[in-house]
């Protein structure tokens, strides 16, 4: 009788270590950040944060326009510099705002040099304030998508 029941358990214990053993090992993929946009989320660069990040291109990718929102948490006015193969170019954000770059009506910020066609990945240059700043790779795309199309650089 008592090798059956402890038969009995040791068959329950190991049906319930088989299902669920591999989320008792494996980390959910609910935990692991990603961007859920077309474009990436920059890593910190200073105090101003970076998001949805992407670049523009016609078929010959000479020419981008960058597109991002920027936000500034803090209590001044920072400024953040934008690098392509030592070009720089900078944007002003006021204290507690957020800028956007190409959308809500925005310019987007034009990259000249690019030199990437659509649907590779770019290597910008981000840094604010008293940050080291980062190199990352932005994806650059096309204007095949409706809502992109208005953003093809026409020089």
């Amino acid at each position: 009788m008592k090798s059956r029941l402890l038969a009995s358990l040791a068959l329950g214990a190991a049906v319930v270590l088989g299902a669920t053993g591999c989320s008792t090992f494996t980390m959910p993929a609910t935990t692991i950040p990603f961007s859920a946009a077309d474009g990436v989320n920059i890593p910190d660069s200073g105090p101003l944060k970076v998001r949805n990040a992407l670049l523009v291109a016609d078929e010959s990718g000479a020419t981008a326009n960058f597109l991002a929102a920027v936000v500034n948490d803090t209590g001044t006015t920072e400024t953040l510099l934008v690098g392509l193969d030592g070009a720089t170019q900078t944007v002003r954000v006021p204290a507690h705002s957020t800028v956007s770059l190409g959308f809500d009506g925005a310019e987007p910020l034009l990259l000249r040099r690019v030199d990437s066609a659509p649907g590779t990945n770019v290597e910008l240059t981000f840094q604010s304030g008293d940050g080291e700043g980062v190199a990352y790779f932005i994806p650059v795309l096309d204007g095949s998508l409706e809502y992109l199309a208005d953003f093809v650089p026409q020089d």
